[in-house]
């Protein structure tokens, strides 16, 4: 059996005396698509903050690819190979879509300053960033200002910049939130595709994409795990019913 590529021991975090995670236990394998649910304040966001380097825990510990990340800062823990988008949409929206891939790319490739040398003229910098747009379909897209994309195209962009990096593990939180039910079949379907081979760990609310894309499914409530197990055990798990999707949703989800 391979090695978690992400273990969380006994993780929390307060705010002075307000405790939003609990102690959560968490390990994800490599190549696993997770979906974290929970109700709205159950601390989903927050875990997220604390896995990426954007909060420092209270207490615990935090395993990536068998290092110990507690507290490094997320430009470091991204360099190690994860990568995260966040709730609300983070692009340039005046600059155009290539631009946007092309500055992701670019911050992945360190090399010695030269304010006389064209950024276009770097090897391989044009050729990754064509490359990015065509794996999120933006190809066609590419001249025009982030800002004039669709919401669900914008969403596309911010999972190419995510892809820069090459990441082993993706974070994404509420993909699909504010999308109509096209845009949320091509937007699941996308993150299907881009995420193949590789780890991820999604916040999402829509139950018939969290049933759909997940590999196993935990549920936070009041910053605790409650259960953990495949879509069907989820389905089936009466303290997740009541907890999370009630009583009767859980009955419609079962159906």
């Amino acid at each position: 059996m391979n090695a978690p590529i992400l273990q969380l021991r006994g993780l929390a975090k307060s705010f002075g005396e307000t405790e939003i995670i609990r102690g959560v236990d968490l390990e994800l394998a490599p190549g696993e698509r997770r979906a974290l649910i929970g109700p709205n304040g159950a601390g989903k966001s927050t875990l997220f903050h604390l896995i990426s380097g954007n909060l420092a825990p209270s207490a615990g510990a935090i395993a990536f690819q068998g290092r110990d990340i507690t507290g490094w800062a997320p430009q470091r823990i991204n360099r190690l190979g994860l990568a995260r988008s966040f709730q609300i949409t983070n692009i340039f929206p005046k600059l155009t879509v290539f631009e946007n891939i092309r500055l992701a790319v670019l911050r992945q490739q360190p090399r010695p300053t030269a304010f006389w040398r064209r950024v276009d003229r770097l090897p391989g910098l044009r050729e990754a960033t064509e490359a990015l747009l065509e794996r999120v379909r933006l190809q066609d897209r590419a001249a025009g200002l982030a800002g004039e994309l669709s919401y669900s195209e914008q969403r596309s962009l911010e999972i190419a910049m995510t892809l820069a990096s090459d990441p082993q593990l993706i974070l994404l939180d509420e993909p699909m939130a504010g999308m109509s039910g096209e845009e949320t079949d091509y937007t699941m379907e996308l993150i299907r595709e881009v995420t193949a081979g590789r780890a991820l760990l999604i916040v999402e609310h829509d139950m018939d994409v969290v049933f759909k894309l997940a590999d196993r499914i935990s549920v936070l409530v009041y910053g605790q795990l409650i259960a953990t197990g495949t879509p069907d055990e989820i389905r089936r798990h009466q303290g997740v019913r009541e907890a999370y999707l009630g009583e009767e949703a859980g009955e419609e989800v079962a159906a």
